[in-house]
């Protein structure tokens, strides 16, 4: 991969960030969900596929929900079509987590050494607001940020191209301006459509669609990211 990568010609004016796996550390989570699931840790891919696969046909539908009311809706989907028993409030307390979540361990000085030298850092997430207020306090993270977004208030779930295009004019740069920093093939696939630049954090299990552009960064954590594009300042 990294021989196909490009080298980055200008900094690009607004960093956008995922959150959940590309900043915060699903790892709590996930055993919450296993242990729900009756230990079927096999099962977990398969929610959140499901979980994606709901957000869009919500999206396509024109209907909005909250992510995590989906979330919580597709866990007790895949729990019956393998023959568990989950209740809503079962369901409920093993996505509760979420709130929670610490980040990955690289992740706070990566985004303090590209504050430092002067990016505008966003984050843009398919969660609600408020959980990623309640995320970015617990994580120690939210003072890092210049402007939280949510897709709640397009009523879309990304990657659909109208968020990327309503969170360029919400900041207010062109979308070539834009640089998406995501843990999801997905998702970068969804920037780079939209006419936006990415960089991909590749984590363990993390892969690029392979049908759509090579992001212009691919790297294992965020703090690699962020030398590249630092470097970029010089």
């Amino acid at each position: 991969m990294n021989e196909i990568q490009s080298e980055i010609k200008e900094e690009p004016k607004v960093l956008f960030f995922d959150v959940n796996e590309t900043l915060l550390d699903l790892t709590f989570m996930k055993n919450s969900i296993g242990k729900a699931l009756g230990g079927r840790n096999d099962l977990l891919p398969l929610w959140f596929t499901t979980m994606l696969q709901y957000s869009l046909v919500a999206t396509v539908g024109n209907h909005y929900e909250d992510f995590g009311a989906i979330g919580v809706a597709t866990l007790r989907m895949t729990a019956e079509n393998n023959g568990i028993n989950l209740s809503e409030e079962e369901a409920k307390k093993a996505v509760a987590p979420v709130q929670s979540l610490p980040p990955h361990p690289e992740v706070k000085s990566a985004l303090e050494a590209l504050k430092k030298n002067g990016y505008k850092l966003v984050s843009l997430t398919n969660s609600s607001y408020q959980l990623s207020k309640t995320q970015f306090e617990n994580a120690r993270l939210i003072d890092l940020f210049d402007e939280r977004l949510s897709v709640e208030n397009i009523g879309k779930f990304k990657p659909h191209q109208d968020v990327y295009n309503w969170a360029a004019r919400k900041m207010k740069v062109k979308p070539n301006e834009c640089l998406l920093t995501a843990a999801h093939g997905w998702d970068v696939a969804g920037a780079l459509w939209a006419g936006w630049r990415a960089a991909f954090v590749k984590r363990m299990g993390a892969q690029l669609y392979p049908l759509a552009p090579t992001p212009e960064i691919v790297e294992p954590n965020l703090k690699l990211i962020a030398e590249k594009l630092i470097a970029q300042k010089k």
